[in-house]
């Protein structure tokens, strides 16, 4: 299985600038996903996709490849994740002249995710027969039952059938998304334009390998947790 392993990194953040080359354990942000995908010996490289010029020379630094800049028109707030995945899966298919059986979307604000963690996910794309993978933690203390939408100022449980259930650890076990890891087949992106397909599967990382950084407070929170690593 040729798989393209894609790192998604444009310079423009609002929520906190520069988000991805900020200082995290030593090293900027973005490297945390390149090491380890560089890690996964099956992974012929690993490509960056940016609009700018100091991420590109970062990513170079730590062993990626920016064949590319991605263009203005992708660089925007507005810029959908599926279109420049696209963009960057048909510029690598015409610049090796060969075609990728799928793609690996690895968002370097999910930098606590392992190598093991990404073998995980191509070894069951591979064991399921799946057209996409994704990951996801099990929720412990947000767990949906708990929570409520509001009608005008009336409360309303936004699971009604939480109600059938008297004990917490009778809760059925429910997982979120962390955006640490999109594997999709080549035909799902070009043809339905989406990371999911009818084969849709999931591999479980815990939640402390589940931080999504978009604030200092998740970035000091990822510190913390390296850290407490580096110690055991």
């Amino acid at each position: 299985m040729r798989v393209l392993p894609l790192i998604p990194a444009r310079g423009g953040s609002k929520g906190l600038p520069r988000k991805n080359i900020l200082p995290l354990s030593g090293m900027p942000l973005i490297a945390h996903s390149i090491r380890q995908a560089l890690a996964v010996p099956v992974m012929e490289t690993v490509v960056v996709s940016t609009d700018d010029e100091e991420i590109a020379r970062i990513a170079r630094e730590y062993g990626a490849e920016v064949p590319f800049m991605r263009p203005p028109a992708l660089s925007t707030d507005d810029a959908r994740s599926i279109d420049v995945v696209i963009h960057a899966l048909q510029f690598m298919e015409a610049h090796t002249g060969k075609p990728y059986d799928a793609v690996m979307l690895l968002q370097p604000t999910a930098p606590l995710r392992s190598s093991e963690d990404i073998i995980a996910a191509l070894r069951l794309y591979e064991a399921e027969n799946a057209d996409s993978v994704i990951s996801l933690y099990k929720l412990e203390s947000l767990h949906p039952f708990y929570m409520y939408r509001l009608e005008d100022s009336r409360p309303v449980p936004l699971m009604p059938e939480a109600d059938r259930y008297h004990r917490r650890q009778d809760y059925p076990a429910v997982y979120l998304r962390n955006g640490a890891i999109y594997l999709t087949a080549r035909e799902v992106l070009l043809e339905q334009r989406s990371f999911y397909g009818e084969r849709l599967r999931a591999v479980v990382m815990p939640a402390e390998r589940s931080v999504n950084i978009d604030t200092l407070g998740d970035l000091a929170r990822a510190e913390a947790i390296l850290r407490m690593r580096e110690q055991e």
